[in-house]
């Protein structure tokens, strides 16, 4: 053990005999605690994104009880600290505009109280990597516990899947080939259970890569969010937590740049959301760690999809993947790819903590010679569209779409586009390039998931189901399709997307990592110089704020003075 009672945090607050502990400690009292409760014990703060209008968090109020009990029986004293709570489906314009406000939110909730030791409670989509953002930056022992995925949809005896069959029966609704009976049904079975989404999408993606950093106890993101082996797991981190505070075992002991290289693999070989890129490069910085599109296009070259889970895979969801061994059997399979020697919040090596995991079913969890697709996950593509790159999920789309030239069709915005998509007379064919605008971290604001545009109107009645679409949105993990996004820099702060015009031509080559609008220099430097930049979406507010200090996509959608190179590492408060 490195700590002593003394040397906690928690003992300046209640430790010596001043005015001002004696505060502490009689208001302490006033709630019903006693000394003993406090003496001697790290402080643990379990902080709880639960709330009535967060599904993927709907058990998390059970959850925290487990919590506490492993807490307890470990020694600890737990204090819960409730935090935003970013429901995914319902925080308009999008939850990605206030995950940075959950990153500054945890890093002061620890930070402003006398927390030895922190229990961090995610799992919809902006949580986690919210909360990894806001532990990394005030670094002290910190535990993950992800929410868990929902169990499998069910609609007339045929599994669903949670968003992307959302997208699937929207079309054939739209296409009359299912009536509006069958698609309530769809609506009353897609979501059974409390947990996050149950396909391959941001969350599942995102509690992975917790899993995969080593911050969460090994396996834990795999394990359903109703299925009572999340219960242990819950007071297993409790009792961990406690024991971390003692070794003094903090996040930055964890998170390094090794670390985050088998995040990055792990997430190609799940098949991961493309959001995982904007997460990972913010969580990476904050652990002073640089992280580049560079590092995940690297990644997809070598390291091939083996999860069988969709959008990716076909027919698998989590549940299935949880059976199959779940993220340790994945990570034996990949084992060559991975830096084996990394610690996790257990304090062992990688190597020990899947020592043992097997894979049960190797159509869920293919081997690295029989994969569901031969390169990772994700392609980053550059050119004189997006010279700061921007993301396609070619494992999720038509092949036809790998090399591809077409018209683009540009819309300036998702209320422009939504007024024209289904109108018959729309000029476009499958070979057109739907391209949304202004929709990035500044225009959206936010970054809003609107980038799985919908096929036109006319197109799905006649049998279209994908077709390239490019914009500065982003897409929900669940999507899939032949949509190119994050295109940096943006169209709202410049960038040359701004410029392109109906009619262009763009040109796409994913094995080449290019994009291409075929317009000249000279009528390019033409349209800028008649360019007006729309106006700001917020005049007041953390709207804002938000938009004077995000960076854009390729950097991680940060703001500039939270990332760790913004300087000096805040001090601790004065207690006086």
């Amino acid at each position: 053990m490195k700590k002593t009672a003394e040397s906690l945090r928690s003992y300046r607050w209640f430790g010596d005999d001043g005015l001002r502990t004696f505060g502490h400690r009689s208001r302490m009292m006033q709630m019903g605690y006693d000394p003993v409760d406090w003496q001697g014990r790290p402080v643990i703060a379990i902080i709880n994104t639960w709330s009535d209008i967060n599904p993927c968090h709907a058990h998390f109020r059970q959850r925290a009880e487990s919590v506490k009990a492993g807490i307890l029986q470990s020694g600890g004293f737990p204090i819960e600290l409730p935090a935003i709570s970013l429901a995914e489906q319902f925080v308009k314009p999008s939850a990605m505009l206030y995950r940075n406000l959950l990153a500054m939110e945890t890093e002061e909730l620890i930070r402003s109280h006398p927390i030895d030791g922190v229990v961090l409670m995610g799992g919809c989509d902006k949580t986690t990597p919210g909360l990894l953002m806001g532990a990394l930056s005030m670094d002290v022992p910190a535990v993950y516990i992800p929410a868990g995925p929902m169990l499998r949809g069910n609609w007339q005896g045929k599994t669903l899947g949670s968003g992307s069959d959302s997208w699937k029966y929207w079309d054939e609704l739209r296409a009359g080939n299912i009536t509006r009976q069958d698609w309530e049904g769809v609506e009353r079975g897609i979501a059974r259970s409390y947990g996050h989404c149950m396909t391959m999408g941001t969350a599942s993606t995102m509690t992975a890569i917790a899993d995969a950093l080593g911050t969460t106890l090994p396996g834990a993101s795999s394990i359903p969010a109703a299925d009572s082996n999340h219960i242990a797991m819950s007071k297993m981190a409790g009792r961990r937590i406690v024991d971390m505070v003692w070794e003094d075992l903090k996040p930055s002991d964890i998170v390094k740049p090794a670390s985050v290289q088998n995040a990055i693999a792990v997430a190609m070989a799940m098949g991961c959301s493309t959001n995982a890129i904007i997460h990972l490069i913010a969580i990476g910085r904050r652990a002073g760690v640089d992280v580049s599109l560079a590092d995940f296009d690297a990644a997809s070259r070598k390291v091939p999809v083996i999860a069988n889970v969709r959008p990716s895979g076909d027919t698998y969801l989590m549940e299935d993947f949880y059976y199959a061994g779940g993220l340790p059997a994945l990570m034996t399979r990949i084992s060559e790819h991975l830096d084996l020697e990394m610690i996790s919040v257990t304090g062992q090596p990688l190597r020990d903590d899947i020592a043992g995991a097997r894979v049960f079913n190797d159509d869920v969890i293919r081997s690295c010679d029989q994969p569901i697709y031969a390169e990772g996950a994700l392609a980053v593509l550059k050119g004189n569209l997006a010279p700061e790159g921007c993301v396609i999920k070619p494992s999720a789309c038509s092949a036809k779409y790998q090399v591809h030239t077409g018209p683009a069709l540009v819309f300036d915005s998702y209320e422009e586009l939504k007024a024209q998509i289904d109108d018959d007379d729309l000029d476009v064919t499958e070979d057109s390039v739907l391209v949304l605008r202004n929709a990035g971290p500044v225009g959206g604001p936010g970054m809003p998931e609107w980038g799985m545009l919908p096929i036109p109107g006319k197109l799905v009645k006649a049998g279209v189901r994908d077709m390239l679409r490019l914009s500065d949105a982003r897409m929900s993990g669940t999507s899939y399709g032949a949509c190119i996004l994050h295109v940096s820099p943006e169209a709202q702060v410049g960038g040359p997307l701004a410029l392109l015009r109906t009619g262009d031509l763009i040109s796409v080559n994913i094995p080449a990592r290019s994009i291409h609008m075929d317009v000249s220099e000279d009528e390019l430097a033409r349209r800028r110089a008649a360019w007006v930049q729309p106006e700001a979406p917020y005049e007041r507010g953390f709207g804002k704020m938000f938009a004077a200090h995000v960076s854009q996509a390729h950097d991680g959608c940060d703001f500039d003075f939270l990332e760790t190179a913004s300087g000096a590492k805040v001090p601790e408060p004065k207690i006086f």
